[in-house]
């Protein structure tokens, strides 16, 4: 059968005994390790179509991997198509609309974008994948001025599991397209995605760390400036234990600090006065927050760019006050003793509450904050972290919101949980796209 396949795509079809095998497997979280039956590393869309059809006339599940940020469970049937290879970027000024493949990461798009003066929604890093990041909505680092990535997405190229490709947009398949905005996974295959971009040549954006011992002021602090917080002012808030490696910075080798991240799209003399509540709360220990050209927004949060162990979770809140800064305070304060390589408390709100003309699939855009759990000490992924968070969970039950966004989730641990990041009515909807599109269910979401 291997042939067979072989024959019937441009790109290259690997076996677990084929050298090219496990490279086209590997994703970002070293951990997880992929062994399906073939691997299929596409070179166009009609590559994708074949794939599809081969699958179905065999009856193999498919999975579908790009960068691999998005994996926390290891595929090991049926035939895993990856779609690095369809990495194309290009910039369309007269419209300003990005058209991106499937494999590409946000990076030179906001490279290729900036050269025009323009610029994506994008997450925190430049390093994820532009396709699976925006299939989950996005709340990125300007998520309060300019709201959800995936609302700024007026197209997308889809192959179905009957290896038809399909062009959903508010005109064409506008089930399809509500459905990928912000749905996830399930409904066939997505080769490329057009984006509108913004006028956004540099941002008033970076990090204030404080030093340990001022934790529990800057976390108290920054909670009471939230509640009047600019609607064009992103802020996020992270409390963060480095390990004494060598390759961490030497000023956070071995530290733990609070990082305030803080983005505001305008004047650098207009974002100073915004920012300098924030700054007067304690004596800085690192600032790193000034003008920032709209190229070098990843500097913003600074996520690793370099394929790790990792173990992520989250939650969503209705809203914070000073009674969830103690709770907080007792996983994360000063000198406590904690799982977490970091807790991040993000603030929503602002133009990510309004929904895009037409409806999405976004879930979680009632909530106010979202929390992510970062570990990085694999020893500690099976029991301890996730006994930990259960903990911390009940312990802000007061706080916690009924819905959630499928990119804070963490490991899927089963078809009900990931079913859970959607609302009752956005979840009965999408099962009706899923079945209209994947009538065989062949895809795992």
């Amino acid at each position: 059968m291997p042939q067979t396949l072989a024959s019937r795509v441009s790109g290259p079809v690997y076996t677990p005994n084929d050298a090219g095998y496990a490279p086209e497997c590997a994703g970002f979280n070293v951990l997880v390790t992929h062994t399906p039956q073939y691997v299929v590393a596409v070179k166009s869309t009609q590559d994708v179509a074949e794939a599809l059809r081969f699958a179905r006339e065999h009856q193999l599940p498919v999975s579908v991997q790009a960068t691999g940020h998005g994996t926390d469970l290891p595929i090991t049937s049926g035939v895993l198509i990856s779609t690095k290879a369809l990495n194309q970027v290009s910039i369309d000024t007269a419209t300003r609309t990005a058209t991106i493949g499937a494999g590409a990461r946000w990076e030179p798009v906001v490279e290729e974008a900036a050269k025009h003066g323009l610029a994506p929604i994008a997450g925190s890093s430049t390093n994820v994948g532009v396709v699976g990041y925006l299939l989950g909505g996005g709340l990125g680092p300007l998520v309060r001025s300019h709201g959800v990535s995936s609302d700024y997405v007026v197209g997308y190229t889809l192959v179905t599991s009957d290896g038809e490709t399909v062009e959903a947009s508010a005109q064409h398949h506008p089930d399809l397209f509500w459905a990928l905005r912000g749905g996830k996974g399930g409904f066939g295959i997505v080769t490329e995605v057009k984006l509108k971009l913004v006028e956004l040549r540099s941002l008033y954006a970076g990090g204030l760390f404080f030093a340990e011992e001022h934790i529990e002021a800057v976390l108290r602090g920054w909670v009471k400036w939230t509640a009047e917080a600019d609607a064009r002012v992103s802020t996020s808030i992270a409390v963060m234990r480095f390990p004494p490696f060598d390759f961490i910075p030497p000023p956070l080798r071995g530290r733990t600090v609070l990082n305030l991240r803080f983005a505001f799209p305008g004047s650098t003399e207009e974002g100073a006065k915004l920012a300098a509540p924030l700054r007067a709360l304690a004596p800085l220990y690192l600032d790193m927050l000034g003008e920032l050209p709209a190229s070098q927004i990843a500097r913003i949060h600074n996520d690793p760019d370099k394929p790790s162990p990792a173990w992520t979770n989250g939650m969503m809140l209705t809203h914070v006050d000073q009674d969830f800064a103690t709770t907080v305070l007792r996983h994360v304060g000063t000198g406590v003793q904690t799982p977490f390589f970091m807790l991040e408390v993000r603030h929503l709100g602002g133009a990510s509450w309004r929904d895009v003309d037409g409806g999405s699939a976004v879930g979680g855009r009632t909530g106010n904050f979202v929390v992510g759990l970062v570990g990085m000490h694999p020893p500690l992924f099976d029991t301890v972290l996730p006994g930990a968070t259960e903990g911390l969970r009940a312990e802000l039950k007061p706080w916690l919101s009924p819905d959630m966004t499928i990119n804070f989730m963490g490991k899927i641990r089963s078809a009900e949980h990931f079913d859970s990041a959607w609302p009752d009515a956005i979840r009965a909807k999408l099962k009706e796209v899923r079945g209209k599109y994947d009538p065989h269910k062949l895809f795992a979401k």
